[in-house]
């Protein structure tokens, strides 16, 4: 075993003399994994200091003793405990957001999800189950890929926990959320995902991490969640790479 760890320390050793890592923004050669270079990550929007507890929206002030919510999640209830993001939905984020989903950067989901798995690694249970958000089949096709679940892969090898990426489907096709309201968005997903039938047994009593790649309203986070938790699931955590929200 020993002597195997060591073979591959040294191939991926030579791999980044031949191929050093580059930054996932610009190109520009960096000196770790950490996907991008020191200007590209001054320019993200990381979140980093006093949040939401349920969304991951950054807070003004400082820190308290107690979770403290948003204005958004005062007025709405969700049905999970506890949420975190990694970025704000705006300039570098976003655009390293829609590469992402749109453009075929398949290889993002590697620094992404390391960002992820630091930003939820303080509610995340040891026996939970990685969960991505589902995409409906006719997206899936056209797409080729859900970036959830490439996230939530990720998530799941760094965390140690079992990644399902079949656990919830989405059973009506919904179209887009781009355009639409609070209101609307909820009531667009309201229905549309489910769990898995040959899932449930796996799921009864076991805390969820959801994971998807931006969270705007929180609407398909809730539909996910109240599907896990009506067949049985324990408590309900929700993992975004990106969170909308509101200037100023």
């Amino acid at each position: 075993m020993i002597g195997s760890a060591r073979l591959r320390s040294g191939i991926q050793a030579m791999v980044q003399v031949v191929y050093p890592p580059q930054c996932l923004t610009c190109n520009a050669i960096i000196g770790s994994d950490s996907g991008l270079c020191a200007t590209c990550w001054r320019d993200t929007p990381f979140i980093t200091g006093f949040c939401c507890d349920l969304c991951g929206v950054p807070l003004p002030g400082d820190a308290a003793d107690h979770p403290v919510l948003c204005d958004d999640c005062l007025q709405i209830e969700r049905p999970w405990v506890q949420g975190r993001a990694v970025m704000v939905y705006r300039n570098n984020a976003r655009r390293l957001v829609l590469a992402f989903k749109h453009g075929d950067r398949t290889e993002l989901a590697r620094a992404a999800g390391q960002w992820m798995t630091t930003a939820g690694r303080s509610f995340m249970r040891d026996d939970q189950l990685v969960v991505p958000v589902p995409l409906h089949w006719r997206r899936l096709a056209r797409r080729r890929y859900n970036q959830s679940a490439l996230l939530a892969r990720q998530i799941a090898n760094l965390s140690d926990s079992l990644f399902c990426p079949d656990l919830l489907r989405r059973y009506r096709f919904t179209g887009t959320q781009d355009g639409k309201g609070r209101d609307a968005r909820f009531d667009n997903v309201s229905g549309a995902i489910a769990v898995h039938p040959r899932r449930r047994t796996m799921l009864e009593g076991r805390p969820v991490l959801l994971v998807d790649d931006v969270m705007t309203s929180g609407a398909t986070f809730a539909a996910c969640a109240d599907a896990c938790l009506a067949a049985g699931a324990g408590e309900v955590r929700v993992l975004a790479l990106a969170r909308v929200a509101k200037d100023g």
